[in-house]
């Protein structure tokens, strides 16, 4: 056989059925248009009640229309990725590139050691020459806790690696096969080894976890190696010094698994930190592991992971070099991401945290637009564009010609001199400081927004490059979903408060991408930077249409007027298509109506606030604070979420306003049902069936919060303080509209 030099290694189809959605897209737009029509003529004339609550409706209708524009144009035209890792091996197997994997972590209680070795051991566990291979665990913690899990985890690779070789195990993450494989009973050599290993990684997980509930490390334990001598003089992990320990060297020949094959390079990082200087969150991590690994390894391709998305694909990095190296195309790539998504989901998806419309749907189509976003996780980089080198033709690799550095320090040579590359004063007046950090590779002018990496994947485009988005059938990463309704409104917020913050910066791509990116990427940017911007008019259809039920204004047409065919119209097509499109990437019914929940809770509080707290900054009373998720929950609440029963628990500002509005609409349909049944004679519900049936499907959407107010008794029901406070809100709100 030939080694199939004129094949590419990766294949680019069009997304079929395109016809129906453009289709689609028509009619709602005659449908919208339509609606627009019936509101600038039928005005309410200035003695009218209502003429405000009419023109604010038309705005908020018109920013819905925007946004659905804007959604709509992100789908014209997605994209699909093959590859074919079966060319790859035949043209390059004997010149891979060495891949550098960064894992970062940043606090043991939210993100335990037993979960981040997991995802440690499924990266070095990859189906690729283990010694092309360097793992880093950037652990902002400064946990020696931490520390000590890595040090079993290095232990444990020696059995793990040729476990997973000679079994063809998937996924790689210990914990996650153990969990769902079955013991292979009908073969007993088989059997008593798979035995024998689930016993070695119980105990070494019973072992971390009892250590990390001590929260201390044993007298005998910290004998076992030099690296837990550096808590010694830590003070505390917002101040200490640089801690740098390689677990793992590589280059040691007697670095060998228990079947005498090299192990990958592992290697712990906990950057200095001062409270002086700004630690600039993950993309000062970010910044100090490019650094630390160019001295130690220095690996051409960059995987970098958050410490909960373990690898579920052992081939991801075959998958992702079939586009880096492919001969006519794979000059341009300057970074491959996969999609986010997450193995503890329920049946239905409670929370909506699935992703998958925005993976099956929307990132297919930034791809063809011109490329996704850098979403900040499961993603391959070429190593020189986080060093920000811009694209030419002059920046194609011969693959087959490259060579690794060849590095001669020895460890503890290494360990020294690489601890001043992640001191916390680099970036301080220096060159890397100036052009090559990693939050935009040109400026730390936005270090410190939440979703630094938005602008980073945003920056490498502007500098000539292209981007691949690759979802494969069996996923490359799975991580861990929010297990409560406030972890999951939290997590929205910072997103849309960064996305937006960016937005309105020099940074918008708008801006920094004029004459550098397509128009088209620029807008389908704005699908996810404007996310906190639909707060306002979420918020005002939640509220303004329901105070005027309870007033006697009509807002929409009769229910006999030819008029109300458009709204009947657009509202029934949007959301069929909207179940359609759901189902179709995997979802269910009941998933779908979870998913329409979480679309107006998340508007109405997170990127309520997101877009509060970017107005905030603008006069200089809001700053930017990274917040993690918790990736774990006490047993109680994991019940709960796997019955799929909404948790509220917590006292929050955000569950106020939402207790407020379920409240709200509940007392402004029953005074609107009084009215209606009153004058039952004059046809009153027929002005108002359209306003009775929005909030109708309010009260319908919010039967969990009504739940969670006066009918649950469990830990997770809405707080007493939450329910009196938004009981008060509520009235209070309706006794001024009637005022």
């Amino acid at each position: 056989m030939g080694d199939n030099n004129g094949l590419p290694l990766f294949a680019t189809k069009s997304a079929k059925g395109r016809i129906l959605f453009q289709l689609y897209a028509i009619l709602i737009f005659v449908g919208v248009c339509l609606i627009f029509l019936y509101r600038l003529s039928h005005i309410p004339r200035r003695e009218e009640a209502g003429r405000w609550a009419w023109i604010g409706l038309f705005l908020s209708e018109l920013r819905f229309s925007f946004y659905w524009f804007l959604t709509t144009f992100v789908r014209l035209n997605p994209i699909y990725r093959y590859t074919f890792k079966d060319r790859l091996s035949l043209r390059y197997e004997k010149f891979l590139p060495s891949i550098d994997i960064f894992v970062c972590t940043a606090d043991p209680t939210i993100e335990p050691p037993a979960m981040v070795i997991n995802t440690v051991l499924s990266v070095m566990a990859y189906d690729y020459p283990p010694e092309k291979l360097s793992v880093y665990l950037s652990d902002d913690g400064g946990s020696v806790l931490t520390f000590y899990a890595m040090l079993e985890a290095s232990r444990f690779s020696k059995i793990w690696l040729p476990f997973c070789k000679k079994f063809k195990v998937e996924p790689r993450s210990p914990e996650a096969y153990f969990r769902t494989a079955v013991e292979p009973l009908g073969e007993p050599a088989m059997a008593k080894e798979w035995t024998s290993i689930k016993k070695l990684y119980e105990d070494m997980k019973k072992q971390i976890e009892t250590t990390t509930k001590l929260g201390r490390i044993s007298e005998e334990i910290y004998q076992e190696h030099k690296g837990f001598k550096e808590w010694t003089w830590l003070a505390s992990k917002r101040d200490h010094q640089t801690i740098l320990q390689i677990l793992i060297d590589g280059r040691d020949p007697n670095a060998m698994d228990i079947e005498g094959q090299p192990l990958p390079t592992l290697v712990y990082l906990a950057r200095e930190k001062r409270p002086q200087y700004h630690h600039n969150f993950k993309a000062g991590a970010m910044n100090a592991l490019l650094r630390v690994s160019s001295k130690i390894s220095n690996g051409p391709i960059i995987l970098n992971v958050d410490c909960d998305m373990y690898s579920n694909n052992s081939e991801s990095v075959r998958d992702a070099l079939c586009f880096f190296m492919d001969e006519e195309e794979g000059q341009k790539v300057g970074f491959v991401q996969f999609p986010q998504t997450f193995e503890n989901l329920t049946k239905n998806d409670v929370y909506s945290s699935s992703l998958n419309v925005i993976n099956e749907a929307e990132l297919p189509g930034l791809d063809g637009n011109g490329g996704p976003c850098y979403i900040g996780s499961g993603c391959f980089h070429r190593r020189e564009i986080l060093c920000g080198r811009k694209y030419s033709k002059e920046c194609k690799v011969d693959w087959k010609r490259l060579k690794n550095r060849e590095v001669e320090e020895s460890v503890s040579v290494l360990e020294e001199t690489c601890k001043v590359l992640a001191s916390c004063t680099y970036e301080e007046n220096t060159q890397w400081g100036k052009e090559v950090s990693l939050s935009l590779s040109l400026s730390l002018s936005l270090y410190g927004c939440p979703v630094e990496d938005i602008v980073t994947g945003l920056a490498i485009q502007c500098r000539g490059w292209r981007s691949i988005y690759f979802n494969p059938e069996r996923k490359g990463f799975l991580g861990v979903a929010p297990a409560t309704l406030l972890q999951s409104l939290v997590q929205l917020k910072r997103w849309s408060e960064g996305d937006f913050q960016i937005f309105a910066s020099r940074y918008s791509p708008f801006v920094m991408g004029y004459k550098k990116i397509p128009l088209k990427l620029q807008l389908s940017y704005c699908y996810f930077l404007l996310w906190a911007a639909n707060c306002l008019a979420t918020l005002y259809y939640v509220v303004v249409p329901s105070l005027c039920l309870l007033r006697g204004i009509s807002l929409f047409p009769e229910i006999s007027n030819s008029w109300v065919l458009p709204f009947a119209f657009v509202i029934f097509v949007h959301r069929a298509y909207s179940l359609g499109e759901f189902v179709f990437f995997g979802g269910t019914l009941q998933g779908w109506w979870n998913d329409q929940r979480m679309w107006l809770y998340k508007r109405m509080t997170s990127y309520f606030f997101g877009f509060l707290d970017n107005i905030l900054r603008l006069f200089g009373f809001s700053k930017s604070a990274f917040v993690i998720t918790a990736k774990v929950a006490d047993d109680d609440v994991s019940q709960r979420y796997k019955q799929e029963i909404m948790e509220f628990g917590a006292s929050s500002p955000m569950f106020t306003i939402l207790a407020t509005l379920a409240l709200l609409n509940a007392f402004c349909f029953i005074g609107g049902m009084i009215r209606v049944i009153a004058d039952v004679e004059n046809l009153v519900w027929e002005r108002f069936t359209l306003q009775i049936l929005l909030c109708g499907m309010l009260i319908f959407i919010n039967l969990p919060i009504y739940q969670g107010l006066f009918l649950r008794k469990d830990n997770g029901s809405m707080p007493t303080s939450v329910t009196y406070q938004s009981i008060m809100f509520a009235i209070l709100a309706c006794a001024l509209s009637l005022y």
